[in-house]
């Protein structure tokens, strides 16, 4: 198999799953129950719409912002336009061919503030770590306020969380294993590998020698602050779903983090396992699905204009300086 028919269907399996699935979902409706969900998304109310806008596009720069303090004790100083920049278009890549955000991310920042790419992705690993620690505690707050209702989802829907964890220590022990093969190896290709690796370990141990550990602290609680509040507010978009409890926006909230990586940027399943939990919490189907779809909306709409300008921008910005 070639490495461009790969690259393809990299590409193509993801993206095609969101369409058929956004196509399923249209198909297996009636026209009266499409009609009700496209009137929902027609009648949103715009200005929380807009409000959700402008606290997702916060929490982007919230995020460039807190990456310096993971350069800096490395020795680099870099500007917050160029790591802004970098974050709009990860993102965005990320709607081409998912996870790969995270590459093109540190490969911008390479280009354009000359920080070496094994250092940056270092970075971005660790940060990552702390984004999952608050995810957890997240999902945490959503089983103590739903504990029933979610296992009784989870059930239905023949999700099993145990072995979604036992897969991930089982990925985490089988990459432990790999690294001590490769450090006691004197192989050729191990030993770039191992130089790769240790420009790697730097960048993930930046999170233990910043300075301004709190300052980090605080942004990353403001990031997911502002994650959360733009879901919070959405829902007040849509009239049906406005007095939803905060235990069932947060399930909603929890199911559609981990739905948006299934496919490219989350087309066709964020929309419909948002939609889907709602609908379980007892939230008419038209009105579920319609909050699904906005917030989705919402949040492609800030990746595609920052992200667009961002890749137009950057060889500007930095021709200029």
């Amino acid at each position: 198999m070639s490495k461009k028919f790969k690259k393809f269907l990299k590409i193509s399996i993801p993206l095609f799953l969101g369409i058929f699935l956004v196509w399923y979902s249209l198909q297996s409706s009636t026209a009266q129950e499409r009609s009700s969900l496209w009137k929902s998304i027609v009648d949103a109310n715009k200005f929380w719409i807009a409000v959700s806008f402008v606290l997702g596009t916060l929490s982007h720069l919230s995020r460039a912002y807190r990456w310096k303090f993971m350069l800096e004790p490395m020795g680099y100083t870099t500007r917050l336009p160029n790591r802004f920049m970098a974050v709009m278009v990860a993102y965005l890549a990320n709607f081409g061919i998912p996870r790969s955000g995270e590459v093109l991310r540190a490969a911008t920042l390479t280009t354009y503030e000359k920080v070496p790419f094994e250092k940056g992705f270092g970075t971005i690993i660790s940060e990552r770590v702390a984004d999952l620690l608050i995810l957890m505690l997240i999902i945490g707050v959503a089983l103590i306020l739903q504990t029933d209702d979610l296992l009784g989802y989870l059930h239905d829907q023949n999700i099993k969380p145990m072995n979604t964890l036992l897969i991930f220590l089982g990925l985490v022990g089988l990459g432990v294993l790999g690294l001590t093969v490769i450090k006691r190896s004197n192989w050729g290709p191990f030993k770039k590998i191992k130089k790769l690796a240790k420009g790697l370990l730097e960048g993930m141990r930046s999170i233990l020698n910043m300075r301004q550990k709190w300052a980090f602290i605080a942004h990353t609680i403001f990031i997911w602050s502002m994650y959360l509040c733009m879901f919070f507010v959405i829902k007040l978009s849509v009239p049906e779903t406005a007095d939803a409890t905060p235990g069932t926006i947060l399930a909603a909230f929890v199911v559609g983090s981990f739905a948006v990586s299934a496919t490219n940027g989350g087309i066709g399943v964020y929309p419909l396992a948002v939609g889907g939990i709602l609908m379980f919490f007892g939230i008419e189907s038209h009105a579920a699905e319609a909050l699904g779809w906005i917030s989705w909306a919402t949040q492609t709409a800030v990746v595609l204009l920052f992200g667009g300008l961002s890749f137009i921008l950057l060889p500007l910005f930095n021709n200029r300086k």
